[in-house]
């Protein structure tokens, strides 16, 4: 751990786009157009943690969906 995250002490808010993608940005801040708060605030640590435990499938959806069209398609 840097010396940088050891000081941050900034809060964090976990946001989610369309693609169902995790990201943090400051709680205080605005989001970015495209992105929509997926409910979990916290020090980044925590932030980065609650991605870890939800974001298990790391492919944008729209390639999960195509891949599980191919796979119905298939059987």
């Amino acid at each position: 751990m840097s010396s940088v995250d050891i000081e941050d002490q900034t809060i964090y808010k976990v946001v989610v786009n369309h693609e169902e993608q995790y990201s943090i940005w400051p709680a205080d801040r605005e989001n970015a157009l495209g992105w929509r708060d997926a409910g979990k605030t916290g020090l980044k640590s925590e932030c980065l943690e609650y991605i870890k435990e939800v974001w298990i499938d790391m492919r944008p959806l729209s390639l999960r969906k195509k891949m599980e069209e191919l796979y119905q398609f298939e059987e």
